[in-house]
């Protein structure tokens, strides 16, 4: 079995009932959640052998969200136990045009207080295919920073393919701070993720002729982005996002793959969105199970897409689908009738 390993934040997500804004809310429905955490489950319920690895507190809530992971066939018998707390985000969705809020109180948290003795990497990556992580990890602490990059070195020195999500947020460090640090992780980074503004606000690549916000995409705008990203990095592969936005529920949702010089785009999908978080995790998940069994890159991207178009309809982080619904929906079954 294919094995993989993610490291990041696990958090505890905190979301008002339904559209109720925080605000009008009395109460809170607590589960987990975060980048690297949402890519094992979405690996674990494909058939991979995900690990999760990350820092977090002995008490009852750290073990909390270990059990949530478990729960999906993570194997967390890698993450290092310790510190004071887990980390937190308020979730509040949005609606119509006002836009889905979160906040996050997560300072001081285990896996941003984590020192580079907490993890023996040469031990994690026995066995490992693949490596993955986003930019939102290393913006955790310098300390996190230092680890990314420690683990960056030794899983290239093992042959072992990496992919990260640079999933800038401004609310975490600045634009300057997080292109001189992802500049340097860049350079051990097989496959790069990317959506419309992380280019831009990380490394200052932009498309052009495009309008993120009133729903404009040129596809030449990408591919250039795509290939200046690979010039300098040298990257394998860049997989780009690409979400059409027409309200904070309806979005239009396609992706390409930039490799090898040539650039692959899936199908779009016109979604009503039941929770957008954790959609380009999910793309990220489905990207990595294609790659890892052998896609092709038309084949790649279709399934990446597929996968993060299906979690867009589900509550929560993680993306509770199976191959065979992702599949289902790549090959053009998307009229969502009922199975019988």
């Amino acid at each position: 079995m294919k094995k993989v390993v993610t490291f990041g934040e696990l958090m505890l997500r905190l979301a008002p009932e339904g559209y109720l804004r925080f605000v009008q809310s009395k109460k809170f429905e607590a589960t987990f959640g975060g980048a690297e955490a949402n890519v094992a489950v979405s690996l674990a319920n494909y058939g991979l052998n995900a690990s999760f690895v990350s820092k977090l507190p002995s008490h009852e809530i750290g073990q909390m969200a270990v059990n949530s992971l478990r729960e999906f066939g993570v194997d967390t018998s890698l993450i290092t136990r310790g510190g004071d707390r887990v980390g937190i985000y308020y979730c509040e969705k949005g609606a119509s045009q006002r836009p889905s809020k979160v906040i996050y109180d997560r300072a001081y948290s285990s896996i941003a207080m984590a020192r580079p003795e907490d993890f023996d990497w040469n031990k994690i990556f026995e066995g490992v295919e693949w490596f993955h992580f986003t930019g939102i990890t290393p913006a955790l602490s310098d300390n996190v920073a230092e680890i990314c990059l420690e683990a960056l070195k030794i899983a290239k020195k093992k042959g072992i393919t990496v992919s990260c999500d640079l999933n800038f947020r401004k609310k975490l460090w600045s634009k300057q701070k997080a292109g001189e640090v992802m500049g340097k992780l860049c350079h051990y980074i097989d496959y790069c993720i990317a959506n419309e503004e992380d280019a831009k606000d990380v490394f200052g690549i932009e498309a052009e002729n495009t309008d993120i916000y009133g729903g404009k995409l040129n596809r030449e705008g990408y591919i250039s982005v795509a290939k200046q990203l690979t010039e300098r990095f040298n990257f394998k592969g860049v997989a780009i996002t690409l979400r059409e936005s027409k309200s904070a529920n309806d979005n239009d949702w396609s992706g390409m793959l930039y490799t090898g010089g040539e650039a692959y785009f899936s199908k779009k999908y016109s979604m009503h969105i039941v929770d957008r978080v954790g959609g380009g995790d999910s793309f990220g998940g489905g990207l990595i199970y294609s790659l890892v069994n052998g896609f092709d890159s038309q084949q790649a991207i279709e399934f990446a897409v597929a996968a993060s178009c299906l979690k867009h309809s589900i509550e929560g982080d993680y993306n509770m689908v199976s191959v065979s619904e992702v599949l289902n929906l790549a090959g053009g079954d998307a009229s969502g009738r009922v199975q019988r």
